[in-house]
C-alpha cells in the first residue's frame, strides 16, 4: 500500500521498497505501464522511469480527483459523479452513480476483492482513488483537455494549426458542429479585425526589397493613398469565406485519418495528432488553394482592376489559365509541416510546463496562461515557416505573359537570396508579428461569447 503524498521523499532510493511491494502482484500490468513510462523508447522500463511514471501519474490523478470534488471536501460523492458525468454531456440518475459506485473495486481473481469504498460510506477519499489507479495507466485526462483544448480555435490567420478534436459525449450531442460555428466566427472576426495588418504583410512580401524599403507606417500612408481607408480590407472578404470550407474539411480529414491509423484512443498522442492534422492541413488547403491565390490577387489590386472577386477570378481563368490558381502550391503544403509540427509542439512543452510546476489544486491554467501559450506557440511556428508562405505569396502574385518563363520555387529562392540576402524571405515579418497577439485575444473573447450564445459549456 503507497502512504499519502506528502509521506513519500523525493530521493527515488527512499521510493524503492514501496514500489516493489505496490509491483509486485500488478503482473497484468506492465505492456501499459512500459508503454506508459518508458521515456528512452528501450521497451524496458528501469527504476528510474517508473518513478517517474508513479510521479507524473500521480500529479494527474490528482488533478481528476479535485475537478471530482465539487464540493471540495476531499471525498467524491454520486451526486459529484452525476455532475461530472453531465459537464461532460452524459445524463445518469444518482441511483445509477451509487451502482458506479459500488462496482469500483479492487484486487484481483487469484487475491481478495475490496471495494474502493472500503468503509462503506458510499463516498471516495484521495488515497481510495490514488490506490487504486495509481498502476492504471492513463494518456489523456478529459479535465485537463478540456481546460487546454483552446490550443486550436486561435486564429492568427494563417489557419494551419492541427484540429479540435472531441469527446464521444460531444460528438454525440451535437456540441461539435457548435464548437466549429464558434471557432469560424471568432476567426472571421480576428481576420478582419486584423485584415489592414494582414494586407501589409502581402504587400511587403510582393513588393518590398533594398531598393524599395517600405515601412510599416509608409506602408499604410500608400493604401490609404491610393484607394482610401476602405483599401486596407482588400482580399478580406475572400479570406473570411474560405474559413468555412477549410474548417469542415480539415475536420472531416481529420476524423478519416484517425480511424485509419487505428489508435484505440479516444484522443490521439502528440505524434499522432501531428500526422494526422498535417494530412488533414495538406487536404484542406489542396481543396481551397485557388480560393488562397485569390485572396493574394485580391489584396494586391489596385483601385479599379477588378470589379469583385470574380471579376478577378475570370480574368486570372481567361489570361492565364487553370494552373494560375495553384501557383505557389509546393512551398505551401511544404510549409504546413514545420507549422503545425512547431506550433504544436512548442505548446504541448508550455503546457507540461505549466502543469508540471503550477498544477495543484487545479488543471485550470487561466485565461493568461492559455492565451501566451497559444501565442508563442503560432508565432514560433510562423517563423519556421515564414520564408516558405513569402516564396508562395510571390508565386501567387505574379501574373503569368506568354513567352515569360515560368517562376520555381527554388528559383525564386535563389533570386532573393542572391538579391536581398537571407533577409530578404522574412519581408513582412514584422507586422505579421503585430497581428499575432490582437489576433489570438480577438479569437479568444468572440470564441468563447459565442459558445455561450450556442449553449456550449466550456466545461
Amino acid at each position: 500500500m503507497l502512504g499519502k503524498p506528502q509521506d513519500r521523499g523525493t530521493d527515488p532510493t527512499e521510493r524503492r521498497p514501496t514500489i516493489l511491494l505496490v509491483v509486485g502482484p500488478a503482473e497484468h500490468f506492465p505492456k501499459k505501464i512500459v508503454k506508459a513510462g518508458d521515456k528512452d523508447l528501450d521497451g524496458q522500463l528501469d527504476f528510474e522511469e517508473f518513478v517517474h511514471y508513479l510521479q507524473d501519474h500521480e500529479k494527474k490523478l490528482r488533478l481528476v480527483f479535485k475537478s471530482l470534488d465539487k464540493k471540495n471536501d476531499g471525498r467524491i460523492d454520486a451526486q459529484e459523479i452525476v455532475q461530472s458525468l453531465r459537464d461532460l454531456g452524459v445524463k445518469i440518475s444518482e441511483q445509477q452513480a451509487e451502482k458506479i459506485l459500488k462496482r469500483i473495486r479492487t484486487g484481483h481473481f487469484w487475491g481478495p476483492v475490496t471495494y474502493m469504498d472500503k468503509n462503506g460510506t458510499m463516498t471516495i477519499d484521495w488515497n481510495e482513488w490514488r490506490d487504486y489507479h495509481l498502476l492504471h495507466p492513463v494518456e489523456n485526462i478529459p479535465e485537463i483537455i478540456l481546460y487546454w483544448k483552446h490550443s486550436t480555435i486561435f486564429d492568427v490567420g494563417e489557419n494551419l494549426t492541427v484540429p479540435d478534436e472531441f469527446t464521444v459525449e460531444e460528438r454525440q450531442t451535437g456540441m461539435w458542429w457548435r464548437h466549429l460555428v464558434a471557432g469560424g466566427g471568432a476567426g472571421a472576426v480576428s481576420r478582419t479585425c486584423t485584415a489592414p495588418l494582414d494586407r501589409l504583410k502581402v504587400l511587403m512580401q510582393v513588393h518590398a526589397s533594398r531598393s524599395n524599403n517600405m515601412c510599416i507606417v509608409g506602408g499604410f500612408t500608400q493604401m490609404i493613398r491610393e484607394g482610401g481607408p476602405r483599401s486596407l480590407w482588400r482580399g478580406n472578404g475572400i479570406n473570411v469565406l474560405k474559413i468555412a470550407p477549410e474548417s469542415a474539411i480539415k475536420f472531416m480529414a481529420y476524423e478519416q485519418i484517425k480511424r485509419f491509423i487505428g489508435t484505440d484512443q479516444e484522443m490521439l498522442r502528440i505524434h499522432e495528432r501531428l500526422l494526422a492534422g498535417s494530412l488533414a492541413g495538406a487536404i484542406a488547403q489542396s481543396s481551397i488553394y485557388p480560393m488562397e491565390v485569390l485572396k493574394t490577387r485580391m489584396a494586391l489590386r489596385k483601385t479599379g482592376q477588378y470589379s469583385g472577386m470574380l471579376d478577378c477570378a475570370k480574368n486570372i481563368l481567361s489570361k492565364e489559365g487553370m494552373a494560375a490558381f495553384y501557383k505557389g502550391y509546393i512551398p505551401n503544403m511544404l510549409g504546413i509541416i514545420p507549422y503545425a509540427g512547431i506550433d504544436l509542439a512548442v505548446y504541448e512543452t508550455l503546457k507540461n510546463a505549466w502543469l508540471q510546476r503550477y498544477a495543484v489544486n487545479s488543471a485550470d491554467p487561466g485565461v493568461f496562461v492559455l492565451l501566451a501559450c497559444g501565442t508563442i506557440s503560432s508565432t514560433c511556428g510562423q517563423l519556421a515557416s515564414y520564408p516558405l508562405a513569402l516564396v508562395r505569396t510571390r508565386m501567387q502574385a505574379q501574373a503569368s505573359v506568354d513567352g515569360a518563363p515560368e517562376v520555381t520555387m527554388r528559383g525564386l529562392f535563389k533570386h532573393i537570396l542572391k538579391t536581398e540576402g537571407a533577409f530578404g524571405l522574412y519581408r513582412g515579418l514584422a507586422p505579421n508579428f503585430m497581428k499575432v497577439i490582437p489576433a489570438v485575444s480577438i479569437s479568444y473573447v468572440v470564441y468563447e461569447n459565442l459558445k455561450m450564445t450556442l449553449g456550449v459549456q466550456s466545461r
